[in-house]
């Protein structure tokens, strides 16, 4: 039997790994490696970066330089990589609450800097490995552990702090459309600049037991579809409909200066 050319890039040795059953982040880890092979991309010069939760243990599978530490430091990490060494790709794997509550400001920066990194943040809206805590992105009224009556707070739209932080390169799917993540993240990689790809994803073993009612993640995968369309069909929410859907596409590709080595001694 003909062996499969993606076994390349998977630390085997580290499998199987640790995802529950229909996790959305081990598909994220499955589209990665197929972007991977699509672009050649070669793995010696890539660092792939984690910190804490589900999505950050993505690195731990990649035959890759990896890099798995402290919560919501993934980027301060990546800067530090891009300054000494720019000619390495550096791939950060971030959940919604890594990159949205105590990291952050770090996104803010690294979007405004427009490091040259490409940050994969894996949302499925609620710290899923501490136990379902509300999160950042956590919808209005949904349910979660420290929220049984439902959540009070506005979500983040990382996407667009994103793009106001000055990221030059910024899309959000979801798990329902494995050929679109595949192809914004091959752009992403691809791209000269801070690259954001935002991949909304079912937890069936908090989020979907706590929100929805069930831990199938098929019924996990439906319920985003169902919380999801494209800009042009969401032109005409309202506000509120829209704090409640998942608005999908590439929104911003972009060219700008870039924060990385050498290039911020040349100006000058």
């Amino acid at each position: 039997m003909k062996a499969n050319p993606m076994r390349r890039y998977l630390r085997e040795n580290s499998l199987p790994h640790f995802f529950c059953p229909g996790c959305g982040a081990a598909q994220v880890l499955n589209f990665f490696v197929p972007a991977s092979h699509e672009l050649d991309l070669d793995y010696d010069n890539l660092v792939a970066i984690g910190g804490v939760g589900c999505a950050a243990r993505i690195p731990v599978y990649l035959h890759a330089e990896a890099l798995h530490g402290v919560h919501g430091r993934t980027l301060p990490w990546a800067t530090g990589i891009k300054l000494h060494k720019p000619d390495l790709e550096v791939v950060i794997f971030s959940g919604d609450g890594d990159a949205g509550a105590i990291g952050g400001n770090h996104l803010i920066q690294a979007a405004r800097r427009n490091l040259d990194v490409t940050m994969v943040v894996v949302n499925n809206l609620t710290f899923a490995m501490t136990g379902g805590q509300v999160a950042p992105t956590t919808f209005k009224d949904v349910r979660t552990a420290t929220t049984p009556y439902g959540s009070v707070e506005r979500p983040f739209d990382l996407c667009k702090l994103a793009e106001t932080a000055g990221a030059t390169f910024v899309s959000r799917w979801t798990t329902v459309q494995p050929r679109r993540v595949i192809g914004a993240l091959k752009r992403a990689i691809q791209h000269e600049g801070f690259a954001l790809v935002e991949v909304i994803t079912q937890c069936p073993t908090y989020f979907g037991r706590g929100a929805i009612g069930s831990g199938d993640p098929v019924d996990g995968v439906e319920w985003i579809a169902r919380h999801s369309m494209t800009a042009r069909e969401a032109a005409g929410l309202t506000d509120e409909e829209r704090a409640s859907t998942f608005v999908l596409g590439n929104f911003v590709q972009k060219r700008a200066p870039v924060f990385a080595g050498s290039s911020l001694f040349d100006q000058g």
